[in-house]
């Protein structure tokens, strides 16, 4: 309940503080929605007589946006400036200034893209199943999970690299080729897409963009395990990481 209160908190003060950030976040909503944009192009030239390309590409746009985690910004510059000390001395979780930060820039760039997945889908002319929208609300949530997750990751490497935006650089590519953002995975070929299914990047997007637009049948199961992987992984990274900062700043 603690834990609760204090996120809502968090969560309200970085709504409040973004709120002046207009044109940065825009930029990111334009950052977010430009690959998603690509593959809609290129696929849609491909397949013009398939309407679910242009549907399947319509939810990646929101599920980027609703997903989108810039921990390499938020969190790891803390690392590399000191001011993490202040965080850790905190009687609270220093995750839940990250979450709260993480929840509000989403709930902006949700706001702020959501006209264009309006614009694109009336463009487009894409038609939407809304008992398939709101059946893929839980995979969409789970998705943001995992996308937290992986970018905290690898935002904690800064502990022992300054080259931190280039990993979470190296991740976000992955996700883009693996996730369905570059090519829906039911049109890669068969071993690729037999790799694409088990790793955790089409999770994070092309699953439930699909289930959203009608396309596929997903498991939570398969997202559910891992999110528990990742955050055993992150929770051992964390330690050893506060370890190693704490050894060097005394």
């Amino acid at each position: 309940m603690r834990t609760a209160v204090l996120l809502g908190f968090r969560l309200r003060q970085e709504v409040l503080e973004w709120s002046g950030a207009w044109w940065f976040l825009l930029t990111l909503v334009v950052q977010a929605v430009v690959a998603p944009l690509i593959g809609l192009f290129v696929w849609s030239a491909v397949y013009p007589d398939d309407p679910s390309i242009a549907r399947y590409y319509v939810a990646v746009i929101l599920v980027t946006l609703m997903t989108e985690s810039f921990e390499q910004h938020t969190f790891s510059e803390r690392i590399y400036d000191g001011t993490l000390s202040h965080e850790l001395l905190r009687p609270q979780p220093v995750v839940i200034g990250v979450i709260g930060m993480n929840l509000a820039i989403r709930a902006w760039l949700t706001l702020l893209g959501a006209p264009i997945v309006l614009l694109t889908g009336i463009a487009l002319r894409v038609g939407f199943d809304w008992s398939a929208v709101l059946r893929s609300t839980p995979y969409i949530v789970l998705a943001a999970v995992l996308v937290f997750l992986w970018t905290f990751l690898l935002a904690l490497t800064a502990f022992w690299t300054d080259r931190v935006h280039a990993v979470v650089g190296f991740g976000s590519q992955l996700v883009f080729l693996f996730g369905g953002t570059a090519a829906p995975i039911g049109l890669l070929p068969e071993t690729w897409r037999r790799i694409a299914e088990v790793l955790p990047f089409y999770a994070m997007s092309g699953l439930p963009a699909e289930i959203a637009a009608g396309n596929g049948r997903g498991s939570l199961g398969y997202q559910l395990i891992w999110v528990v992987v990742l955050v055993a992984v992150v929770t051992v990274v964390w330690r050893s990481g506060v370890r190693r900062y704490t050894a060097v700043g005394s």
